[in-house]
């Protein structure tokens, strides 16, 4: 079934705007899939889907099978484009971006796999990168800088 899925989900992001999970979930609901929010971003996480930006400007959907290193700089080209500055709160890195731009950047933060980084809560322009500890939040936030070429 998963694989039917996920067959499908290829097919409807190459055939539509795709912007959100919802969005896409409620496709899914027209094709047939009785799926949750919660399925269609677990299937996202594994079919490491990834947002690209449109011609007007907006977000969709994508997947690609393009290999690791080649998706890492694509991820950290993301990054660069829509960074806009980072602060410490104790465990979690406070990422500001272009506005609008805050889904996108931490799609591509989940992607690059970095071992310090839990999660990330996402809004329009702010992210939250949680990590275990403060320190981890430090060698994180380090890392960006390195990876931003941020001196």
């Amino acid at each position: 079934m998963k694989k039917n899925r996920h067959d499908k989900i290829i097919e409807i992001i190459n055939n539509h705007v795709v912007e959100t999970q919802e969005q896409l979930a409620a496709l899914l609901k027209d094709e047939g899939y009785d799926v949750t929010q919660a399925t269609v971003s677990r299937d996202i996480r594994q079919m490491k889907l990834t947002k690209q930006v449109t011609p007007d400007g907006r977000q969709k959907y994508v997947y690609t099978t393009a290999d690791p290193e080649v998706m890492h700089d694509k991820y950290v080209k993301i990054l660069k484009a829509g960074f806009v500055s980072m602060d410490l709160a104790q465990n979690l890195l406070v990422v500001r971006t272009v506005s609008g731009m805050a889904m996108a950047l931490a799609a591509a933060i989940d992607s690059l796999e970095i071992k310090q980084v839990v999660g990330c809560i996402a809004g329009d322009d702010t992210i939250f990168v949680a990590t275990k500890s403060a320190e981890e939040a430090t060698q994180l936030m380090n890392e960006f800088d390195e990876m931003l070429g941020i001196d």
